[in-house]
Protein backbone atom coordinates (compact mmCIF):
# COMPACT_ATOMS: atom_id res chain seq x y z
CA UNK A 1 0.00 0.00 0.00
CA UNK A 2 1.26 3.44 -1.18
CA UNK A 3 2.52 5.80 2.29
CA UNK A 4 -0.08 8.39 0.50
CA UNK A 5 -3.13 5.25 0.85
CA UNK A 6 -2.49 4.67 5.02
CA UNK A 7 -3.54 8.15 6.09
CA UNK A 8 -6.93 7.53 4.31
CA UNK A 9 -7.34 3.96 6.29
CA UNK A 10 -9.73 4.29 8.98
CA UNK A 11 -8.23 2.12 12.14
CA UNK A 12 -11.12 2.85 14.31
CA UNK A 13 -14.06 0.58 14.44
CA UNK A 14 -17.41 1.68 14.36
CA UNK A 15 -19.25 1.59 17.47
CA UNK A 16 -21.89 -1.14 17.55
CA UNK A 17 -25.12 -0.71 16.64
CA UNK A 18 -28.28 -1.40 18.63
CA UNK A 19 -30.06 -4.41 16.84
CA UNK A 20 -33.17 -3.39 15.66
CA UNK A 21 -36.53 -3.24 17.09
CA UNK A 22 -38.56 -5.93 16.42
CA UNK A 23 -41.83 -4.56 18.28
CA UNK A 24 -44.27 -3.71 15.13
CA UNK A 25 -45.53 -0.57 17.59
CA UNK A 26 -42.90 0.90 19.72
CA UNK A 27 -44.44 4.65 20.11
CA UNK A 28 -47.83 2.72 21.27
CA UNK A 29 -45.50 0.83 23.50
CA UNK A 30 -44.31 3.96 24.84
CA UNK A 31 -47.51 5.57 25.62
CA UNK A 32 -48.43 2.90 27.42
CA UNK A 33 -45.92 3.21 29.33
CA UNK A 34 -46.27 6.27 30.08
CA UNK A 35 -49.92 6.37 30.59
CA UNK A 36 -48.94 3.09 33.37
CA UNK A 37 -46.66 5.40 35.34
CA UNK A 38 -49.19 8.52 35.61
CA UNK A 39 -51.84 5.96 36.91
CA UNK A 40 -49.49 3.83 39.20
CA UNK A 41 -46.94 6.44 41.11
CA UNK A 42 -47.35 9.43 43.06
CA UNK A 43 -45.75 11.42 41.20
CA UNK A 44 -47.94 10.71 38.20
CA UNK A 45 -50.79 11.91 40.00
CA UNK A 46 -49.63 14.88 41.65
CA UNK A 47 -45.91 16.02 40.71
CA UNK A 48 -44.57 18.70 42.50
CA UNK A 49 -47.65 21.53 41.84
CA UNK A 50 -48.21 23.51 45.18
CA UNK A 51 -51.76 22.54 45.05
CA UNK A 52 -52.05 24.66 48.42
CA UNK A 53 -51.33 28.18 46.53
CA UNK A 54 -53.68 27.00 43.48
CA UNK A 55 -56.19 26.39 46.26
CA UNK A 56 -55.12 29.31 48.78
CA UNK A 57 -58.03 31.98 49.53
CA UNK A 58 -56.75 35.96 48.74
CA UNK A 59 -56.53 37.83 52.03
CA UNK A 60 -56.90 41.86 50.80
CA UNK A 61 -55.19 42.60 54.69
CA UNK A 62 -53.76 41.27 57.74
CA UNK A 63 -54.12 42.31 61.13
CA UNK A 64 -49.74 42.45 61.08
CA UNK A 65 -50.03 44.38 57.92
CA UNK A 66 -47.92 42.31 56.46
CA UNK A 67 -49.67 39.68 53.43
CA UNK A 68 -48.50 36.49 53.46
CA UNK A 69 -45.93 35.79 49.83
CA UNK A 70 -46.52 32.15 48.35
CA UNK A 71 -44.12 31.41 45.90
CA UNK A 72 -45.73 30.63 42.21
CA UNK A 73 -45.67 27.41 40.81
CA UNK A 74 -43.35 26.81 38.08
CA UNK A 75 -44.68 27.64 33.97
CA UNK A 76 -45.90 24.53 32.18
CA UNK A 77 -45.39 25.26 28.41
CA UNK A 78 -47.59 24.31 25.51
CA UNK A 79 -46.18 20.35 25.32
CA UNK A 80 -45.03 20.27 29.02
CA UNK A 81 -46.14 16.86 30.20
CA UNK A 82 -48.89 17.17 33.67
CA UNK A 83 -49.69 15.27 36.41
CA UNK A 84 -52.88 14.03 36.05
CA UNK A 85 -54.52 16.01 38.95
CA UNK A 86 -53.60 18.91 38.14
CA UNK A 87 -54.14 18.64 34.24
CA UNK A 88 -57.61 17.45 35.20
CA UNK A 89 -57.76 20.71 37.83
CA UNK A 90 -56.67 23.48 34.98
CA UNK A 91 -58.95 21.67 32.37
CA UNK A 92 -61.85 22.05 34.90
CA UNK A 93 -60.84 25.46 35.27
CA UNK A 94 -60.74 26.38 31.50
CA UNK A 95 -63.88 24.47 31.32
CA UNK A 96 -65.74 26.44 33.83
CA UNK A 97 -63.73 30.33 32.96
CA UNK A 98 -66.26 29.38 29.53
CA UNK A 99 -69.01 28.08 30.38
CA UNK A 100 -71.11 30.90 31.06
CA UNK A 101 -70.06 31.81 27.70
CA UNK A 102 -71.19 28.72 26.22
CA UNK A 103 -74.18 28.64 27.71
CA UNK A 104 -75.98 32.25 27.30
CA UNK A 105 -76.09 32.59 23.35
CA UNK A 106 -78.14 29.21 23.23
CA UNK A 107 -80.51 30.49 25.86
CA UNK A 108 -80.77 34.47 24.19
CA UNK A 109 -81.44 32.43 21.01
CA UNK A 110 -83.94 29.99 22.09
CA UNK A 111 -85.62 33.36 24.35
CA UNK A 112 -85.81 35.02 21.17
CA UNK A 113 -87.37 32.56 18.86
CA UNK A 114 -89.92 31.40 22.17
CA UNK A 115 -88.47 28.00 21.94
CA UNK A 116 -90.29 25.32 24.68
CA UNK A 117 -87.75 24.07 27.19
CA UNK A 118 -86.89 20.84 25.54
CA UNK A 119 -85.36 22.27 22.33
CA UNK A 120 -83.71 24.98 24.52
CA UNK A 121 -82.15 22.45 26.68
CA UNK A 122 -81.12 20.49 23.27
CA UNK A 123 -79.68 23.77 22.47
CA UNK A 124 -77.58 24.06 25.33
CA UNK A 125 -76.00 20.83 25.05
CA UNK A 126 -74.94 20.63 21.85
CA UNK A 127 -73.35 23.95 22.12
CA UNK A 128 -71.37 22.50 24.74
CA UNK A 129 -70.45 19.24 23.22
CA UNK A 130 -69.80 21.07 19.60
CA UNK A 131 -67.21 23.55 21.35
CA UNK A 132 -65.72 20.72 23.26
CA UNK A 133 -65.18 19.04 20.03
CA UNK A 134 -64.17 21.58 18.05
CA UNK A 135 -61.79 22.94 20.63
CA UNK A 136 -59.86 19.75 20.38
CA UNK A 137 -59.33 20.33 16.67
CA UNK A 138 -58.31 24.12 17.43
CA UNK A 139 -55.97 22.84 19.84
CA UNK A 140 -54.09 20.18 17.32
CA UNK A 141 -51.78 21.08 14.99
CA UNK A 142 -52.23 18.84 11.93
CA UNK A 143 -50.12 19.17 8.77
CA UNK A 144 -51.95 19.61 5.92
CA UNK A 145 -49.58 20.73 2.27
CA UNK A 146 -47.06 23.58 1.33
CA UNK A 147 -47.01 24.65 4.95
CA UNK A 148 -50.54 24.71 5.70
CA UNK A 149 -51.67 23.47 8.98
CA UNK A 150 -55.19 22.90 10.83
CA UNK A 151 -55.45 24.35 14.25
CA UNK A 152 -52.98 26.26 16.27
CA UNK A 153 -51.16 23.81 18.30
CA UNK A 154 -51.89 26.21 21.30
CA UNK A 155 -54.20 25.74 24.42
CA UNK A 156 -56.90 27.85 22.63
CA UNK A 157 -60.59 27.02 23.07
CA UNK A 158 -63.04 27.83 21.31
CA UNK A 159 -66.82 29.32 22.21
CA UNK A 160 -70.03 30.79 20.34
CA UNK A 161 -69.05 34.29 19.09
CA UNK A 162 -70.44 36.90 20.52
CA UNK A 163 -70.48 38.69 17.35
CA UNK A 164 -72.89 36.13 16.24
CA UNK A 165 -75.40 36.51 19.35
CA UNK A 166 -75.53 40.43 18.15
CA UNK A 167 -76.52 39.70 14.62
CA UNK A 168 -78.92 36.55 14.76
CA UNK A 169 -80.60 38.85 17.01
CA UNK A 170 -81.41 41.42 14.29
CA UNK A 171 -81.89 38.83 11.74
CA UNK A 172 -84.39 37.16 13.98
CA UNK A 173 -86.44 40.66 14.81
CA UNK A 174 -86.15 41.14 10.85
CA UNK A 175 -87.79 37.72 10.36
CA UNK A 176 -90.78 38.53 12.54
CA UNK A 177 -91.29 41.30 11.10
CA UNK A 178 -91.32 40.27 7.52
CA UNK A 179 -94.04 37.62 8.38
CA UNK A 180 -91.21 34.48 8.53
CA UNK A 181 -92.37 33.93 11.91
CA UNK A 182 -95.28 34.39 13.52
CA UNK A 183 -96.62 36.93 15.68
CA UNK A 184 -99.86 38.90 17.05
CA UNK A 185 -101.03 42.17 17.97
CA UNK A 186 -103.10 42.73 20.72
CA UNK A 187 -105.69 45.36 20.64
CA UNK A 188 -103.34 47.58 22.85
CA UNK A 189 -100.74 46.94 20.43
CA UNK A 190 -99.01 44.96 22.74
CA UNK A 191 -97.20 42.28 20.16
CA UNK A 192 -96.53 39.12 21.30
CA UNK A 193 -94.04 36.64 19.53
CA UNK A 194 -94.71 32.78 18.23
CA UNK A 195 -92.40 29.79 18.17
CA UNK A 196 -90.20 30.12 15.44
CA UNK A 197 -87.33 27.19 15.47
CA UNK A 198 -87.34 27.46 11.30
CA UNK A 199 -85.44 31.03 11.45
CA UNK A 200 -83.19 29.11 14.26
CA UNK A 201 -82.60 26.93 11.31
CA UNK A 202 -82.07 29.35 8.48
CA UNK A 203 -79.48 31.26 10.66
CA UNK A 204 -77.55 27.66 10.67
CA UNK A 205 -77.99 27.33 7.23
CA UNK A 206 -76.94 30.66 6.45
CA UNK A 207 -74.05 30.42 8.68
CA UNK A 208 -73.03 26.95 6.90
CA UNK A 209 -72.28 28.73 3.15
CA UNK A 210 -71.12 31.85 4.61
CA UNK A 211 -68.21 30.08 6.52
CA UNK A 212 -66.03 29.06 3.25
CA UNK A 213 -64.97 32.76 3.09
CA UNK A 214 -63.41 32.25 6.46
CA UNK A 215 -62.11 29.28 4.92
CA UNK A 216 -61.15 31.39 2.06
CA UNK A 217 -59.24 34.05 4.29
CA UNK A 218 -57.10 31.29 5.96
CA UNK A 219 -54.93 30.66 2.47
CA UNK A 220 -54.13 34.55 2.56
CA UNK A 221 -50.77 35.08 4.09
CA UNK A 222 -50.95 36.01 7.80
CA UNK A 223 -49.28 38.80 7.65
CA UNK A 224 -51.26 40.76 4.94
CA UNK A 225 -54.54 39.86 7.54
CA UNK A 226 -52.95 41.56 10.04
CA UNK A 227 -52.28 44.69 8.11
CA UNK A 228 -56.37 44.39 6.97
CA UNK A 229 -57.20 44.02 10.52
CA UNK A 230 -54.86 45.63 12.45
CA UNK A 231 -55.36 46.47 16.14
CA UNK A 232 -57.57 49.62 15.54
CA UNK A 233 -59.97 47.67 13.34
CA UNK A 234 -60.33 44.38 15.58
CA UNK A 235 -60.49 46.83 18.94
CA UNK A 236 -62.85 48.61 17.24
CA UNK A 237 -65.50 45.96 16.35
CA UNK A 238 -65.16 44.05 19.69
CA UNK A 239 -65.59 46.84 21.61
CA UNK A 240 -68.84 47.77 19.63
CA UNK A 241 -70.37 43.86 20.07
CA UNK A 242 -69.54 43.93 24.05
CA UNK A 243 -71.24 47.24 24.31
CA UNK A 244 -74.57 46.29 22.20
CA UNK A 245 -74.53 42.98 24.24
CA UNK A 246 -74.73 44.75 27.39
CA UNK A 247 -77.62 47.01 26.26
CA UNK A 248 -79.81 43.94 24.10
CA UNK A 249 -79.26 41.39 26.83
CA UNK A 250 -77.40 41.99 29.93
CA UNK A 251 -79.17 45.09 31.45
CA UNK A 252 -83.13 43.42 29.94
CA UNK A 253 -82.03 40.08 31.42
CA UNK A 254 -81.11 41.77 34.84
CA UNK A 255 -83.94 43.89 35.26
CA UNK A 256 -86.16 40.83 34.70
CA UNK A 257 -86.20 39.41 30.71
CA UNK A 258 -85.78 40.64 27.22
CA UNK A 259 -88.42 38.88 25.78
CA UNK A 260 -91.07 41.74 25.50
CA UNK A 261 -91.76 42.18 29.19
CA UNK A 262 -89.80 44.72 29.29
CA UNK A 263 -91.93 47.20 27.78
CA UNK A 264 -94.36 46.58 30.77
CA UNK A 265 -97.40 46.10 28.23
CA UNK A 266 -100.66 46.84 29.97
CA UNK A 267 -101.75 43.02 28.70
CA UNK A 268 -100.80 39.33 27.73
CA UNK A 269 -98.19 36.89 28.54
CA UNK A 270 -95.44 39.40 28.87
CA UNK A 271 -97.19 41.56 30.89
CA UNK A 272 -94.91 40.14 33.61
CA UNK A 273 -91.10 39.10 33.58
CA UNK A 274 -90.48 36.47 32.72
CA UNK A 275 -94.20 35.57 32.09
CA UNK A 276 -97.63 35.82 34.13
CA UNK A 277 -97.17 31.69 34.22
CA UNK A 278 -93.65 31.85 35.96
CA UNK A 279 -93.57 31.07 39.91
CA UNK A 280 -92.41 34.56 40.82
CA UNK A 281 -93.73 37.04 38.05
CA UNK A 282 -93.13 40.82 38.82
CA UNK A 283 -92.99 43.85 36.72
CA UNK A 284 -89.93 44.47 35.09
CA UNK A 285 -87.55 46.28 36.69
CA UNK A 286 -88.39 45.60 39.82
CA UNK A 287 -86.40 45.82 42.93
CA UNK A 288 -86.64 41.86 43.78
CA UNK A 289 -84.95 41.06 40.32
CA UNK A 290 -82.73 44.19 40.54
CA UNK A 291 -81.90 42.83 44.03
CA UNK A 292 -80.96 39.60 42.79
CA UNK A 293 -78.87 40.58 39.70
CA UNK A 294 -77.04 42.68 42.37
CA UNK A 295 -76.21 39.80 44.56
CA UNK A 296 -75.12 37.84 41.67
CA UNK A 297 -72.70 40.57 40.64
CA UNK A 298 -71.09 41.22 44.23
CA UNK A 299 -70.41 37.82 44.21
CA UNK A 300 -68.26 37.71 41.34
CA UNK A 301 -66.28 41.16 43.12
CA UNK A 302 -65.83 39.39 46.65
CA UNK A 303 -64.82 35.90 44.66
CA UNK A 304 -62.28 38.26 42.78
CA UNK A 305 -61.33 39.58 46.39
CA UNK A 306 -61.25 37.01 48.55
CA UNK A 307 -61.02 33.90 46.29
CA UNK A 308 -58.05 31.28 45.41
CA UNK A 309 -56.72 31.38 42.24
CA UNK A 310 -58.69 28.28 40.99
CA UNK A 311 -62.04 30.25 42.66
CA UNK A 312 -61.27 33.33 40.31
CA UNK A 313 -61.20 31.19 37.23
CA UNK A 314 -64.48 30.03 38.01
CA UNK A 315 -65.77 33.81 39.35
CA UNK A 316 -68.86 33.79 36.73
CA UNK A 317 -69.91 30.32 37.76
CA UNK A 318 -69.48 31.29 41.04
CA UNK A 319 -71.65 34.12 40.90
CA UNK A 320 -74.43 32.28 39.17
CA UNK A 321 -74.47 29.38 41.88
CA UNK A 322 -74.82 31.88 44.66
CA UNK A 323 -77.54 33.85 42.53
CA UNK A 324 -78.87 30.49 41.86
CA UNK A 325 -79.36 29.20 45.88
CA UNK A 326 -81.04 32.44 46.97
CA UNK A 327 -83.36 32.72 43.98
CA UNK A 328 -84.10 29.33 44.30
CA UNK A 329 -84.59 29.60 48.37
CA UNK A 330 -87.06 32.51 47.52
CA UNK A 331 -89.22 30.37 44.91
CA UNK A 332 -88.00 32.40 41.78
CA UNK A 333 -86.56 28.95 40.32
CA UNK A 334 -89.41 27.12 37.75
CA UNK A 335 -87.52 23.72 37.99
CA UNK A 336 -90.04 22.12 34.64
CA UNK A 337 -86.84 22.73 32.49
CA UNK A 338 -84.92 20.33 34.72
CA UNK A 339 -87.49 17.59 34.85
CA UNK A 340 -87.92 17.85 31.48
CA UNK A 341 -84.48 17.30 29.87
CA UNK A 342 -83.54 14.03 29.05
CA UNK A 343 -81.02 12.19 31.11
CA UNK A 344 -78.43 11.81 28.20
CA UNK A 345 -78.22 13.34 24.90
CA UNK A 346 -75.57 13.50 22.20
CA UNK A 347 -75.25 14.93 18.53
CA UNK A 348 -77.06 13.21 15.98
CA UNK A 349 -76.90 9.63 18.10
CA UNK A 350 -80.33 7.77 17.52
CA UNK A 351 -81.71 6.63 20.98
CA UNK A 352 -81.46 9.89 22.46
CA UNK A 353 -83.34 13.32 22.91
CA UNK A 354 -82.13 14.73 19.75
CA UNK A 355 -83.70 17.82 17.82
CA UNK A 356 -83.11 19.39 14.48
CA UNK A 357 -83.91 22.26 12.25
CA UNK A 358 -84.29 22.44 8.76
CA UNK A 359 -80.73 23.76 7.48
CA UNK A 360 -82.41 26.82 4.90
CA UNK A 361 -80.35 29.67 3.51
CA UNK A 362 -82.13 33.28 4.33
CA UNK A 363 -81.05 36.08 1.86
CA UNK A 364 -81.26 38.75 4.05
CA UNK A 365 -79.39 37.01 6.55
CA UNK A 366 -75.91 36.39 4.02
CA UNK A 367 -74.39 40.11 3.85
CA UNK A 368 -74.47 40.03 8.16
CA UNK A 369 -73.36 36.90 8.15
CA UNK A 370 -70.64 37.11 5.75
CA UNK A 371 -69.44 40.29 8.37
CA UNK A 372 -70.02 37.78 11.21
CA UNK A 373 -66.92 35.72 9.44
CA UNK A 374 -64.88 38.58 8.81
CA UNK A 375 -65.45 39.07 12.77
CA UNK A 376 -64.37 36.06 14.10
CA UNK A 377 -61.08 36.44 11.65
CA UNK A 378 -60.24 39.37 13.34
CA UNK A 379 -61.19 37.85 16.62
CA UNK A 380 -59.13 34.65 15.69
CA UNK A 381 -55.51 36.75 14.97
CA UNK A 382 -56.31 38.73 18.27
CA UNK A 383 -56.49 35.84 20.33
CA UNK A 384 -54.27 33.67 19.04
CA UNK A 385 -51.38 36.25 19.38
CA UNK A 386 -52.38 36.44 23.28
CA UNK A 387 -52.59 32.78 23.50
CA UNK A 388 -48.80 32.56 22.17
CA UNK A 389 -47.63 35.70 23.84
CA UNK A 390 -49.15 33.98 27.72
CA UNK A 391 -47.65 30.69 26.49
CA UNK A 392 -44.48 32.57 26.25
CA UNK A 393 -43.79 31.62 22.26
CA UNK A 394 -42.60 33.90 19.79
CA UNK A 395 -45.02 36.09 17.56
CA UNK A 396 -43.28 37.53 14.94
CA UNK A 397 -41.79 34.28 13.02
CA UNK A 398 -42.85 31.66 10.53
CA UNK A 399 -44.05 29.74 13.07
CA UNK A 400 -45.96 31.72 14.80
CA UNK A 401 -47.50 32.67 11.33
CA UNK A 402 -48.13 29.25 10.31
CA UNK A 403 -50.22 29.19 13.99
CA UNK A 404 -52.47 32.10 12.92
CA UNK A 405 -53.21 30.49 9.37
CA UNK A 406 -54.13 27.06 10.80
CA UNK A 407 -56.63 28.46 13.78
CA UNK A 408 -58.06 30.78 11.29
CA UNK A 409 -58.55 27.91 9.03
CA UNK A 410 -60.11 25.59 12.18
CA UNK A 411 -62.19 28.73 12.96
CA UNK A 412 -63.76 28.69 9.55
CA UNK A 413 -64.22 24.60 9.08
CA UNK A 414 -65.36 24.87 12.68
CA UNK A 415 -68.23 27.34 11.29
CA UNK A 416 -69.04 24.84 8.94
CA UNK A 417 -69.39 22.11 11.07
CA UNK A 418 -70.90 23.59 14.26
CA UNK A 419 -73.62 24.48 11.70
CA UNK A 420 -74.16 20.62 11.34
CA UNK A 421 -74.64 20.71 15.28
CA UNK A 422 -76.67 22.98 15.10
CA UNK A 423 -74.43 25.46 16.88
CA UNK A 424 -73.94 28.97 15.27
CA UNK A 425 -70.56 29.92 14.52
CA UNK A 426 -67.77 30.04 16.91
CA UNK A 427 -65.31 32.09 17.61
CA UNK A 428 -61.32 31.66 19.71
CA UNK A 429 -62.19 32.64 23.27
CA UNK A 430 -59.97 35.32 24.66
CA UNK A 431 -60.79 34.69 28.70
CA UNK A 432 -58.71 31.62 28.80
CA UNK A 433 -55.67 33.19 28.26
CA UNK A 434 -56.53 34.50 31.97
CA UNK A 435 -56.67 31.09 33.26
CA UNK A 436 -53.57 30.56 31.52
CA UNK A 437 -51.79 33.47 32.97
CA UNK A 438 -53.10 32.82 36.37
CA UNK A 439 -52.67 29.12 36.90
CA UNK A 440 -49.02 29.47 35.12
CA UNK A 441 -50.03 26.38 32.74
CA UNK A 442 -50.29 26.78 28.86
CA UNK A 443 -50.22 22.98 28.63
CA UNK A 444 -52.28 21.52 26.09
CA UNK A 445 -52.96 18.26 28.04
CA UNK A 446 -54.93 20.91 30.27
CA UNK A 447 -57.01 22.06 27.91
CA UNK A 448 -57.83 18.68 26.30
CA UNK A 449 -59.17 17.99 29.64
CA UNK A 450 -61.50 21.21 29.54
CA UNK A 451 -62.78 19.38 25.96
CA UNK A 452 -63.58 16.45 27.94
CA UNK A 453 -65.11 18.30 30.86
CA UNK A 454 -67.31 20.26 28.33
CA UNK A 455 -68.37 17.34 26.35
CA UNK A 456 -69.59 15.56 29.87
CA UNK A 457 -71.83 19.11 30.92
CA UNK A 458 -73.57 18.65 27.71
CA UNK A 459 -73.94 14.99 27.51
CA UNK A 460 -76.08 14.95 30.65
CA UNK A 461 -78.72 16.69 29.51
CA UNK A 462 -79.80 17.38 33.04
CA UNK A 463 -76.75 19.94 33.30
CA UNK A 464 -78.35 21.49 30.50
CA UNK A 465 -82.09 21.68 31.96
CA UNK A 466 -80.49 23.23 35.03
CA UNK A 467 -78.15 25.74 33.49
CA UNK A 468 -82.40 26.52 31.42
CA UNK A 469 -83.82 27.24 35.07
CA UNK A 470 -81.59 29.77 36.10
CA UNK A 471 -83.53 33.39 36.87
CA UNK A 472 -83.15 35.78 34.20
CA UNK A 473 -82.16 38.37 36.79
CA UNK A 474 -79.20 36.33 37.92
CA UNK A 475 -78.16 35.64 34.14
CA UNK A 476 -78.22 39.22 33.53
CA UNK A 477 -76.43 39.91 36.12
CA UNK A 478 -73.62 37.73 35.53
CA UNK A 479 -73.84 38.04 31.96
CA UNK A 480 -73.58 42.45 32.05
CA UNK A 481 -70.51 41.76 33.99
CA UNK A 482 -69.31 38.89 31.24
CA UNK A 483 -70.22 41.21 28.31
CA UNK A 484 -68.45 43.87 29.79
CA UNK A 485 -65.16 41.71 30.30
CA UNK A 486 -65.09 41.63 26.31
CA UNK A 487 -65.11 45.23 25.87
CA UNK A 488 -62.25 45.75 28.16
CA UNK A 489 -60.20 42.82 26.96
CA UNK A 490 -60.53 44.95 23.34
CA UNK A 491 -59.23 48.35 24.81
CA UNK A 492 -55.54 46.33 25.52
CA UNK A 493 -55.98 45.58 21.77
CA UNK A 494 -56.31 49.38 21.10
CA UNK A 495 -53.33 50.46 23.46
CA UNK A 496 -51.24 48.99 20.50
CA UNK A 497 -52.15 51.83 18.46
CA UNK A 498 -49.87 54.68 18.01
CA UNK A 499 -52.92 57.58 18.13
CA UNK A 500 -51.33 59.31 15.38
CA UNK A 501 -53.93 61.71 13.82
CA UNK A 502 -54.80 59.28 11.48
CA UNK A 503 -55.31 56.35 13.98
CA UNK A 504 -57.74 58.97 15.89
CA UNK A 505 -59.38 59.82 12.59
CA UNK A 506 -60.34 56.29 11.95
CA UNK A 507 -61.27 55.65 15.09
CA UNK A 508 -63.51 58.57 15.41
CA UNK A 509 -65.02 57.98 12.54
CA UNK A 510 -65.91 54.33 12.84
CA UNK A 511 -67.35 54.97 16.63
CA UNK A 512 -69.44 57.73 15.48
CA UNK A 513 -71.31 55.03 13.52
CA UNK A 514 -71.16 52.74 16.42
CA UNK A 515 -72.21 54.70 19.30
CA UNK A 516 -75.00 56.22 17.36
CA UNK A 517 -76.37 53.09 16.19
CA UNK A 518 -76.09 52.33 19.83
CA UNK A 519 -77.74 55.49 21.24
CA UNK A 520 -80.94 55.75 18.63
CA UNK A 521 -80.91 51.85 17.20
CA UNK A 522 -83.46 52.84 14.87
CA UNK A 523 -81.79 55.49 12.60
CA UNK A 524 -81.40 53.84 9.52
CA UNK A 525 -84.55 51.72 10.00
CA UNK A 526 -86.29 53.49 7.59
CA UNK A 527 -84.06 54.26 5.15
CA UNK A 528 -85.89 52.24 2.05
CA UNK A 529 -89.50 53.07 3.03
CA UNK A 530 -89.65 55.41 0.29
CA UNK A 531 -88.97 52.35 -3.09
CA UNK A 532 -92.16 51.65 -4.41
CA UNK A 533 -92.99 48.16 -5.09
CA UNK A 534 -88.80 46.59 -4.71
CA UNK A 535 -88.88 42.73 -6.10
CA UNK A 536 -88.04 39.83 -4.05
CA UNK A 537 -84.13 40.33 -4.63
CA UNK A 538 -84.04 43.91 -4.17
CA UNK A 539 -86.04 43.93 -0.68
CA UNK A 540 -83.84 41.00 0.66
CA UNK A 541 -80.90 43.70 0.15
CA UNK A 542 -82.18 45.99 1.62
CA UNK A 543 -82.91 44.01 4.53
CA UNK A 544 -79.66 42.62 4.49
CA UNK A 545 -78.06 46.43 4.27
CA UNK A 546 -80.59 47.53 7.39
CA UNK A 547 -79.56 44.24 9.52
CA UNK A 548 -76.13 45.48 8.84
CA UNK A 549 -76.67 49.40 9.82
CA UNK A 550 -79.17 48.56 12.68
CA UNK A 551 -82.49 46.71 12.66
CA UNK A 552 -86.37 47.57 13.33
CA UNK A 553 -87.04 47.58 16.77
CA UNK A 554 -90.35 45.66 17.66
CA UNK A 555 -89.82 45.41 20.99
CA UNK A 556 -88.26 49.19 20.84
CA UNK A 557 -85.44 47.44 22.29
CA UNK A 558 -81.19 48.02 21.63
CA UNK A 559 -80.86 44.52 19.43
CA UNK A 560 -78.57 46.00 16.73
CA UNK A 561 -75.81 45.05 14.76
CA UNK A 562 -74.01 48.43 15.41
CA UNK A 563 -70.14 46.39 14.91
CA UNK A 564 -71.10 45.83 11.60
CA UNK A 565 -70.91 49.38 10.86
CA UNK A 566 -68.40 50.49 12.34
CA UNK A 567 -66.36 47.73 11.22
CA UNK A 568 -66.93 48.96 7.57
CA UNK A 569 -66.07 52.38 8.56
CA UNK A 570 -62.11 51.19 10.27
CA UNK A 571 -61.31 48.80 7.75
CA UNK A 572 -62.63 51.02 4.07
CA UNK A 573 -60.84 54.04 6.29
CA UNK A 574 -57.34 51.95 7.23
CA UNK A 575 -57.16 51.02 3.53
CA UNK A 576 -57.48 54.10 2.42
CA UNK A 577 -56.06 56.55 4.28
CA UNK A 578 -51.90 57.11 3.73
CA UNK A 579 -49.76 56.42 6.43
CA UNK A 580 -48.14 59.66 8.34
Amino acid sequence: MAPSDISSVTRDQPAPTELPNTSSFPAIRKHVTTFRNKLTTKYGWLGDYDYAWLCSPTLPFSISGNKPVRRPPPFYGVEAELPLLLAMSCGLQHALAMLAGLITPPIIFASSLMLDAQTSAYMISTSLIGCGILSLVQMSRIRLWKGYYLGTGLLSVVGTSFATLSTANAIFDAMYNDGTCPSSVASDGTVTRGACPDAYGMVLGTSLICSFLEIGLSFIPPRTLQRIFPPIVTGTVIIMIGASLIGTSGILNWGGGSNGCQTRPTSGLYQLCPTVDSPYALLWGSPQFIGLGFLSFVSIVLTELFGSPFLKNASIIVGLAVGCIVAGAAGYIDGSSIKSAPAITFLWLVGVSVYTFKLRVYPAAILPMLAVYVSTTMEAIGDITASAEVSRLNVDDEEFDSRVQGGVLSDGMGGFLSALFTVTPLSIFAQNNGVIALTRCASRTAGRWCCVFLILFGVFGKISGFFLAIPDPVLGGVTTFLFASVVVSRFRVLSYVHYTRRDRFILAAAMSFGFGDLLVPDIFTYLFQGVKNPSSGLQSLFDSITIILSTPCKYQTFIVSIFLASGLVAVTLNLILPQE
